[in-house]
């Protein structure tokens, strides 16, 4: 690990995974985190030329983490509680009462899935993780239930 990166670090710089089209390749990811290095936050840069594939969404981005060796607390906590403290808007990662929005409820899956990076390279995962839907003002939406969660989220 380069030296500089550790004391930006230090310095509180957070380091975010921000995977799209073109900023994300499965070595860089295996070096951080065989250094003990785990992303501060993790999101996803879906848009138009990435949404098919190889950003997907931010369930998949994730995954992909999981699938590399990261703990599934940290995953979650570095897509929910780390980035709503990076927005300084904590109560989007809470899934506390009378919180804003809530992280998705989700599940990890296990079989063999196809993952991709921006170079084209492939990892076949042994987990997927699934969300069942979210919390938002204190209700419950999950998208087989009702059109407004297309309204709520996107």
């Amino acid at each position: 690990m380069k030296r500089v990166v550790l004391e930006a670090r230090e310095r509180g710089v957070l380091f975010d995974i921000g995977h799209g089209k073109g900023s994300f390749a499965f070595k860089t990811a295996r070096a951080m985190l065989a250094n003990g290095f785990y992303p501060d936050t993790i999101s996803s840069d879906v848009h138009a030329l990435c949404i098919d594939g190889p950003a997907f969404d931010q369930v998949t981005t994730m995954s992909k983490f999981l699938c590399m060796g990261m703990p599934l607390p940290d995953v979650v906590a570095a897509s929910t509680v780390n980035a709503a403290m990076a927005l300084r808007r904590p109560e989007l990662g809470s899934s506390s009462r009378g919180a804003s929005a809530t992280p998705p409820s989700s599940r990890s899956r296990m079989a063999g899935f196809d993952y991709v990076d921006v170079v084209g390279e492939h990892l076949i995962g042994d987990r997927k993780i699934v969300s069942e839907g979210v919390v938002i003002g204190g209700r419950w939406w999950h998208p087989k239930q009702s059109s407004k969660f297309k309204q709520l989220v996107g």
